[in-house]
């Protein structure tokens, strides 16, 4: 390099050391102002990549950095966007020396945490401020009154709390205001109704109370208001009919009350109004027909009584209409059927009667009817899948009848079709199995005759298929079993006849129900082949012949249930090894011989019913030695087969050889030299103060693990910095080809998914790290361990004191319905937990709940369909038997099942309720009289105290609503959460000390006398 190339970087780099001297302001503050905006936010390595000073300062040079735009004459700064660069740390002061020129400011999708920044305010030529999708926290800080030329204020899905910025109401010129997905509370300002120039306000997704502002009806430029999901009181103020130009309504999930404002009639220019999930009464107004740009209209679950008015067949813009969960009664007006633009029509759950719109789906735009639920006769429409757009067919529990539209079969964008529960008849036509997107089908309930389709075993990614209950008189597809996706079949009841196909194929099958039927013949043998296995039922049919030894080598087989046939022979002592047998009934056959020991042992005498020549331990009946003998003589004609056994077993011990090679080298190679596992790749989602070589050699040396799962174990790792993180090291690996091949679609793609969830409830995913053989997820570590340690006393006593009282238990409760709730309905895509428990569900250093582990199920999943449990035993939903899908209101029986554990002190299984039996059914069988309600109650959270008791109580009829056994039931977890808002305990603790609330509680009642619970009263 020569001299002058080496004075010029000398220079460059003492400009870089001092960029705010006064040398530095006087050549140019706004290089001064950006390079301390760089310098001040920590990023990934890219996001300022192109932000570099050149040899002459008199170039403009930062008007070429990504994100500024500069004006041309002065080349100011006019526009600085920095959204979705993953930046934290504090803004800068120096970012005032922008003031003279920036109008628009874009900070959003980052990770910026802590109160807002006041030096914001100083910008005061600002017309746009976009601090969206952040951290901020904290009270909203006085000051923005500041910036008089303000348009455009976005706020949205921060952490404030507080009140409402009241300065807000100054910005004069403001059109856009967005300060929803906080937790802001208390009343909406009454003086935001004299914006006069706002076109746009959301501030949904708060914990706002109070009367809605009647003023806000006097905006006349508003065409947006989106503030649902809040907690106000009353109704819609009849004001807001004057809102001319108003296109979106949205004030869904804010318990209000009385009747529909038929006043809303005269807003002309309405394309979207939104009510659902409120408490509205009384019948939808006829005036609502004259909203003739209507768009979009749900008024779901409310308390809507009376028809649906006639003038809605006149909304020819209509795509969207939902009144689902309502008491609606009579006819659908047959113009619903035409109206032009209709792609969804949800009626279910309603009293509806009569014939459906005969003309549904003649438009070519349908794409999901749900009706389901009601009383609708007549016959199914025939051009619903006109245009073949429908995906989504819902018709079950009315009474329709007729045949099944031969139109159907060809509606190739079909996805879901149930209409169980009708009076269907005819033949079932052939076609549904040539449908590319068919994944779920149920006709049961109907009566449907005759052959059941051949092709059926052909359809390409069919799921799930139920014909019980019908009176079909024939056979069994000989190919079923060859259905390449087909995991839940079920013909029950449905008068099949003939031998049980050859179980050919059967690769994908879990559950098999064919009980109820005239089969006849032998149980095929080849139901070996069906490896996924995990309920078998052929009771009440004619079978005979012997039971086949196969069933017992099924990996996961559960249940199985073969009474009440004509079975001969003994019961192969195979059975007595299965570990995951749990039901096996073969009572009413013609067995004979000893009754498997081993496992066996534990089940029911009673599966053993009613076989005059079975004896055994289990059935308390001695076998004689000529019984013996019988079983070892089976035993010895099966020799063939039991070599196949052992070379099953031969296969099984080395690839569990193989597991453990893997583990010890995944465990041991943590090594940084790049040799045969690669190097480490580190994806932080944070600015970190390790690297991935640090995390690996403090595992190397570390023994202090937090847990193990069955995804990995987690350990305590202190880095060099001195920061303590929990690292959670996965098996998400498999072999191919003799190469290890990582999952990209699996682990690393949504782990970046995960490392932007960001929510006060969820423990934060710091980084990622990986190689050719292990990956390590990094989380903050939760030093008062998991809500398992705080109720069942698993982490030593420093969880288990007063941190343990009710009131803290409740907020910790709330926590996590806010976490999950944030996943359910806040997450694009949504996000499902899969494996909700106390032990997933970590405490902070203030006891705060922070739920850990969601979505890693999910990341180790294969490509294919769920071959293993996804869930504890205890905590999963009783569906997941029949439909081995896991969905959002699993989640939500995983959380009753919680509450339940907070209110009894009980885990969620225990010796005491009974062999097969969880928590929910031992609370369920205390609750049959009102006198055991307080049995299910621990008595060490201070159920003695009245206060505490009524609380518990109601936490109890939470529990047992998202524990209902019919997943409809359950209330979605923006509904319980706001049920356990509002019974959240309206008092405080004050060391040992329950303080209540209100001036006129009698302390005798209150607590009872009872010495070991002392109360304060505070008169508010």
């Amino acid at each position: 390099m020569n001299k002058k190339n080496t004075s010029l970087s000398l220079v460059h780099l003492f400009f870089l050391l001092l960029p705010f001297s006064s040398l530095a302001l006087k050549l140019s503050p706004q290089l001064s102002s950006l390079i301390s905006l760089k310098t001040s936010l920590s990023a990934s390595p890219f996001a300022f990549q192109d932000w570099k000073v050149t040899d002459d300062q008199n170039d403009a040079v930062w008007c070429s950095w990504s994100g500024v735009v500069c004006d041309n004459a002065t080349s100011q700064v006019i526009s600085l966007d920095l959204s979705n660069r993953n930046l934290t740390g504090n803004l800068p002061q120096q970012i005032r020396y922008l003031s003279s020129s920036l109008l628009y400011l874009n900070l959003s999708k980052n990770s910026l945490e802590g109160p807002l920044p006041t030096s914001l305010f100083d910008l005061t030529k600002l017309t746009t401020l976009d601090i969206s999708h952040n951290s901020f926290d904290s009270s909203f800080p006085p000051g923005i009154s500041k910036l008089k030329f303000l348009k455009v204020f976005n706020a949205f899905s921060n952490n404030f709390e507080g009140l409402l910025p009241l300065e807000v109401s100054r910005l004069r010129f403001l059109e856009e205001l967005n300060l929803g997905g906080s937790y802001f509370e208390g009343e909406i300002p009454e003086a935001y109704g004299g914006l006069q120039r706002l076109k746009f306000i959301h501030l949904a997704g708060n914990v706002l109370g109070g009367a809605l502002p009647p003023r806000l009806g006097f905006l006349p430029d508003l065409q947006h208001i989106e503030i649902g999901y809040n907690q106000f009181t009353g109704n819609i103020p009849s004001e807001f009919s004057l809102l001319s130009n108003l296109k979106y309504l949205d004030v869904s999930n804010c318990t209000l009350s009385g009747s529909l404002p038929q006043e809303l009639g005269n807003l002309t220019n309405l394309e979207t109004l939104f009510l659902f999930f409120n408490g509205f009464t009384g019948v939808i107004p006829e005036s609502y027909s004259n909203l003739k740009a209507l768009k979009s209209l749900d008024l779901s679950s409310n308390q809507l009584s009376g028809t649906i008015p006639p003038g809605f067949s006149d909304l020819k813009n209509l795509t969207w209409l939902s009144v689902i969960s309502n008491n609606l009664s009579g006819q659908v007006p047959e113009g619903i059927g035409e109206l032009p633009e209709l792609t969804t029509l949800s009626l279910w759950n309603n009293n509806f009667t009569g014939a459906l719109p005969r003309n549904l789906g003649t438009n070519g735009k349908l794409e999901t009817l749900d009706v389901s639920n009601n009383s609708f006769t007549g016959t199914i429409p025939p051009h619903l899948c006109n245009g073949n757009k429908l995906y989504k067919l819902i018709l079950f529990s009315n009474n329709l009848q007729g045949e099944l539209p031969k139109s159907l079969t060809t509606c190739t964008s079909l996805w879901r079709f149930r209409t169980q529960n009708n009076r269907l008849n005819g033949t079932i036509p052939s076609g549904f199995g040539s449908l590319d997107n068919l994944t779920f089908v149920d006709l049961s309930n109907n009566r449907f005759v005759g052959r059941i389709p051949e092709d059926f075993a052909d359809a390409p990614v069919l799921q799930y298929l139920n014909l019980s209950c019908n009176s079909f008189h024939d056979r069994l597809p000989e190919k079923i079993w060859k259905a390449p996706n087909l995991q839940i079949f079920s013909a029950s009841f449905s008068d099949v006849i003939g031998e049980v196909p050859n179980y050919v194929g059967c690769k994908s099958f879990y559950r098999i129900e064919l009980q109820g039927n005239s089969l006849n013949g032998t149980i095929p043998w080849e139901i070996g082949h069906c490896e996924k296995l995990l309920y078998l039922n052929l009771s009440r049919n004619y079978l005979t012949g012997i039971i086949p030894w196969e069933i017992s080598t099924l990996p996961s087989i559960a249940d199985v249930d073969l009474s009440r046939n004509l079975l001969t022979g003994t019961i192969p002592s195979d059975f007595g090894s299965s570990k995951t047998i749990t039901t096996f009934n073969v009572s009413y056959n013609q067995l004979t011989g000893p009754v498997p020991t081993g496992s066996f042992a534990h089940l029911n005498p009673l599966f053993f019913y009613s076989n005059e020549g079975l004896c055994g331990d289990v059935l308390g009946k001695p076998c004689d030695s000529d019984t013996t003998a019988a079983g070892e003589t089976e035993i010895y004609g099966r020799k063939k087969t039991a070599g196949a056994i052992v070379w099953i077993m031969a296969a099984a011990i080395g690839v569990a050889f193989f597991v453990l090679v893997a583990a010890a080298r995944c465990f041991k190679k943590s090594g940084v030299d790049g040799g045969e596992t690669g190097p480490w790749k580190l994806t932080a989602f944070q600015r970190l103060s390790f690297t991935a070589e640090d995390v690996a050699e403090c595992l190397s040396k570390t023994d202090s693990i937090l847990g193990m799962g069955s995804t990995g174990t987690v350990y305590k790792a202190e880095m060099p910095s001195g920061e303590v993180i929990a690292v959670k090291k996965l098996w998400g690996k498999n072999k191919e080809n003799g190469k290890i091949r990582r999952r990209k679609s699996g682990v690393l793609a949504e782990v970046d998914v995960l490392g932007h969830v960001r929510h006060r409830n969820i423990v934060r995913l710091l980084g990622c790290c990986s190689n050719r053989e292990c990956t390590m997820l990094l989380y903050e570590y939760m030093p008062n361990g998991s809500l398992d340690d705080l109720l069942h006393g698993g982490g030593g006593g420093k969880t288990t004191g007063a941190a343990a009282e009710w009131t803290a238990l409740y907020n910790i409760a709330i926590g996590v319905a806010q976490g999950i709730c944030y996943l359910h309905h806040d997450c694009d895509p949504v996000i499902v937990h899969r494996d909700l428990k106390p032990s997933n569900i970590l405490l902070d250093g203030d006891f705060e709940a922070r739920v850990a582990d969601f979505g890693v199920a999910k990341l180790v999943q294969t490509d294919e369909s769920m071959s293993v449990v996804a869930g504890s035993y205890g905590y999963i939903a009783p569906e997941y038997a029949y439909t081995l899908q896991v969905d959002k209101k699993s989640d939500i029986y995983s959380f009753g099942v919680i509450l339940l554990e907070i209110i009894t002190g009980k885990r969620s299984v225990e010796p005491e309720f009974g062999e097969g039996n969880s928590i929910v059914d031992w609370v369920r069988s205390k609750l049959k009289t009102k006198e055991d309600v307080e049995e299910v109650l621990d008595k060490s959270r201070g159920r003695s105290c009245s206060i505490i008791r009524e609380e518990m109580k109601q936490m109890l009829r939470i529990a047992l609503l998202c524990t209902s056994r019919n997943p409809t039931d359950r209330p979605p977890m923006r509904d319980v959460l706001l049920i356990l808002q509002e019974a959240k305990p309206k008092r405080k603790t004050v060391g040992d000390n329950v303080v209540v609330l209100g001036s006129d509680v009698n302390l005798e009642d209150v607590c009872g006398g009872n010495a070991g619970v002392k109360c304060q009263k505070i008169g508010v």
